[in-house]
């Protein structure tokens, strides 16, 4: 459990933790994997969500997923990537949040990912929460923490009490 004065901290710069799914590189689950190579090596970003035609989050493409499709035993081709779509190839059992997720979860689940997606009760793709907008807010809280808060050791504490 996160102490309530470290929470706190944490969420002074809650706007800024999310980063709003209108920012974020997309792709549409129907789409080419032409079209997404291309989408991928323009935003230079390894991962991104992948959304269905009513914005819901449905998965993430990775250029690895899509370099994996084009490879053969003995040379790349990206000729097939005409015959395939996203759908054909995205990742579908990814760790996401929706939009009343508490801190904790989210720490935990950034553990294992660069960005979580964040959804609403309707799974409407709502943006993403970034391992580095995290990274940010400890930076400030540790910086914080003793200018707010009064932060006394637990054997000087308990000495006190005594």
């Amino acid at each position: 459990m996160i102490s309530h004065a470290v929470e706190e901290l944490m969420l002074e710069n809650k706007d800024s933790m999310l980063i709003p799914a209108e920012n974020v590189a997309n792709v549409m689950v129907g789409n080419p994997l032409e079209h997404a190579l291309l989408v991928l090596s323009k935003v230079g970003y390894s991962t991104i969500p992948v959304l269905d035609k009513e914005d819901h989050f449905v998965g993430l493409l990775s250029i690895n997923d899509v370099v994996d499709k084009m490879l053969e035993l003995d040379e790349i081709d990206s000729t097939n990537l005409s015959d395939f779509t996203v759908e054909d190839i995205m990742r579908t059992e990814i760790a996401m949040v929706d939009t009343h997720c508490e801190l904790e979860d989210v720490l935990h689940l950034l553990v294992n990912a660069n960005f979580l997606p964040v959804v609403d009760d309707q799974h409407i793709f709502k943006g993403i929460i970034t391992r580095r907008e995290i990274l940010k807010a400890v930076n400030h809280t540790f910086h914080e923490l003793e200018q707010k808060n009064s932060v006394v050791p637990k054997f000087l504490a308990a000495h006190l009490k005594s």
